[in-house]
C-alpha cells in the first residue's frame, strides 16, 4: 500500500530569543546558522527525503504569514523546491488553528493524505536516523492513530515538555500515557533516571481527516471558527488567504493543549496517540545557549562564527556578521554582533533575550523587527548612512524584478548604477542606465526601477528631503499586491 504524505512546515514564528540575528521580518527559521542552508531549507530537504517504496512525498504545504511569503518562495527556489500551497495566516493563533488550515487544504481535492507536521526552525545532526523515525511514524499513522516524535533525552532538561510512554509495539511505536508539563530540575533528573520519558518535539504525523475529527471532538470551537475562515478564503497562485476577520475570531491554542493531551486523558474518545523515539541530534534552537550547544567548539569550549578573536575566553559563543569581534576574559557569555545592534548576555540567561525585544517594541524602535538590510519581494536594501535631511541606501534588484511605480511627497532621490542594467521610469521618460551612470528624481516625480537583465542590479540611492521615512510612498502600480 502506497502512503501519500503531505509535508506541513510551520514557518510563522518570530524567534525573539535569537535577537538580534532573528527579527520579526526575518526570523530565525530563515537564517543560516549552520552549513549553507537556512533552518527552513533544511526542514524542507529533510522532509523531501522521506520517500520510500511505500511512501510518496508531495511538495510541502507551508503555513506562514503575509510578511514572509516571498521569503518562503525565494528560499524554496534556492533548493529547487516549490510549495504545493502557502497558507497565509491573517493573525497569529498558535499551532492548533495553523495545523487545521493545513488539514483543510490537504483534503481540498477529495484526498486524505498523511500530514507530516514539523516546525521550520529545528536541526538534526543524524539525518538517516531522522528519516527512519519519520518513516516509522508514517506507517504507524496510516491506520488512523496520531503519532508524535519523542526526543530521546540526554540531559535533565527543564525547558521542554515531556511525554510519558509505555513499551514499544511491533512497529516501534510506544503508547503515550500522558503529556507532562515542563518539570523542575529534580523532577527532570528523575525522568531521566527511570526512563520512558521523552521530550516533546512538536513534530507529529496523522491523516488530515483524523486531525479534523479529533479537533472537532475536543475543541469544536476552534474547528468551527477555523472552518468559517477557510470557507471565505482567497487564492492567488500558491497563496491561500483565509478570511481575516473570521480568523481573528479563532481561539488561540496549541496543538498539545487542544488535542494531544486530551487523547490519553480521555481514552473513551477513541483517539490514540503513539510516539516514535527520535535520537538524531535534535535541537529546537530556542535560544542562544542551544546554538552554542550544537556548534563546533574549540578546546576551551568556545563557538565562533565570523571574524572573531578570543583571548582567555571559555564556554562562550561569539557570532560576528559585519566586523571583527574580540573578547578577553569571558566565561559562559553570548556575544552577537550585527550592523545595527550588539547583544552581550550571560549564556544561562539566553531565554531572557526576548525581554529586550519586548522593550524595543515598547520604545517603538525598529531594531526589534527590521535588520539594517531589509528584504523585499524584488530584492533588498541596506541603509548604509544617514544624517539630517539625507539617507544613503545600497539597493539590489533581482533579475527581471521591479519596484513599484511610485512617488514621494517629501524627498528627492539620486540613483547611481554600481553593477547591472537599470530601466528607470523618471516622470514621462524611460531611461536605460549601465554601470557608473546615474539619474536624479525630483520630489513629487512618479518613478520606477526595473532590472531587465539576467544578473542582479545594484545601485546606490541618495535620498534628500525633509522626511525620509519608509511610509512616504504612494504606489500607483505594484507587482506584489502592496497598496502602501
Amino acid at each position: 500500500m502506497k502512503h501519500n504524505i503531505l509535508p506541513v512546515i510551520m514557518a510563522g514564528g518570530s524567534g525573539t530569543r535569537l535577537w538580534p540575528l532573528s527579527r520579526a521580518l526575518y526570523p530565525k527559521q530563515f537564517l543560516v546558522l549552520q552549513g549553507n542552508q537556512s533552518l527552513f531549507q533544511q526542514a524542507h530537504l529533510r522532509l523531501q527525503a522521506l520517500g520510500a517504496d511505500d511512501i510518496a512525498v508531495s511538495q510541502p504545504c507551508v503555513v506562514g504569514n503575509e510578511e514572509h511569503r516571498f521569503l518562503v518562495l525565494d528560499q524554496l527556489r534556492e533548493v529547487k523546491g516549490m510549495p504545493s500551497s502557502l497558507v497565509l495566516e491573517p493573525a497569529g493563533r498558535n499551532t492548533a488553528p495553523a495545523v487545521t488550515l493545513a488539514a483543510l487544504q490537504a483534503i481540498e481535492g477529495g484526498e486524505d493524505p498523511i500530514l507530516v507536521v514539523t516546525p521550520a526552525d529545528q536541526t538534526v545532526t543524524n539525518e538517516a536516523a531522522y528519516v527512519a523515525a519519520l518513516q516509522t511514524a508514517i506507517r504507524a499513522a496510516a491506520g488512523g492513530d496520531i503519532v508524535i516524535l519523542g526526543i530521546t533525552p540526554d540531559r535533565p532538561e527543564t525547558g521542554f515538555g515531556y511525554i510519558r510512554s509505555g513499551a514499544a509495539d511491533a512497529q516501534g511505536a510506544h503508547p503515550v500515557q500522558a503529556f507532562v508539563e515542563k518539570p523542575n530540575l529534580e523532577t527532570a533528573k528523575s525522568y531521566l533516571a527511570q526512563g520512558g520519558y521523552y521530550w516533546n518535539s512538536g513534530m507529529f504525523v496523522m491523516r488530515a481527516s483524523r486531525w479534523l475529527a479529533a479537533l472537532g471532538q475536543f475543541r469544536s470551537d476552534i474547528a468551527e471558527a477555523t472552518r468559517k475562515s477557510w470557507d471565505v478564503r482567497a487564492k492567488d497562485d500558491v497563496f491561500v488567504r483565509p478570511g481575516k476577520s473570521e480568523f481573528v475570531a479563532v481561539p488561540s491554542e496549541s496543538v498539545d493543549y487542544a488535542v494531544m493531551e486530551q487523547c490519553p486523558a480521555k481514552p473513551e474518545s477513541g483517539f490514540v496517540v503513539r510516539m516514535v523515539p527520535l535520537d538524531a541530534g535534535w535541537s529546537d534552537l530556542g535560544a542562544w545557549d542551544a546554538v552554542w550547544q550544537v556548534s563546533e567548539h574549540d578546546a576551551a569550549g568556545n563557538a565562533a562564527h565570523g571574524d572573531v578573536l578570543m583571548q582567555d575566553t571559555q564556554n562562550t559563543l561569539v557570532h560576528a556578521t559585519s566586523r571583527l569581534v574580540s573578547t578577553v576574559g569571558l566565561d559562559n557569555i553570548v556575544v552577537v554582533e550585527t550592523p545595527d545592534a550588539v547583544l552581550v548576555a550571560d549564556r544561562s540567561r539566553s531565554q531572557d533575550v526576548k525581554k529586550i525585544v519586548e522593550k524595543l517594541g515598547g520604545l517603538s524602535r525598529s531594531e526589534g523587527t527590521l535588520h539594517r538590510r531589509v528584504h523585499r519581494p524584488w530584492g533588498w536594501y541596506d541603509s548604509i548612512d544617514s544624517g539630517p535631511r539625507f539617507q544613503v541606501k545600497r539597493i539590489m534588484v533581482k533579475p527581471k524584478a521591479s519596484l513599484s511605480l511610485q512617488m514621494h511627497h517629501h524627498r528627492a532621490e539620486h540613483w547611481i548604477v554600481v553593477s547591472g542594467t537599470a530601466e528607470v521610469t523618471n516622470g514621462d521618460k524611460v531611461l536605460m542606465l549601465s554601470e557608473n551612470q546615474s539619474t536624479y528624481i525630483p520630489l513629487g516625480t512618479v518613478h520606477r526601477l526595473v532590472n531587465p537583465g539576467t544578473i542582479p542590479l545594484e545601485i546606490i540611492e541618495v535620498q534628500s528631503g525633509s522626511y525620509l521615512g519608509e511610509d512616504d510612498i504612494v504606489r500607483f502600480q505594484d507587482n506584489y499586491g502592496r497598496s502602501a
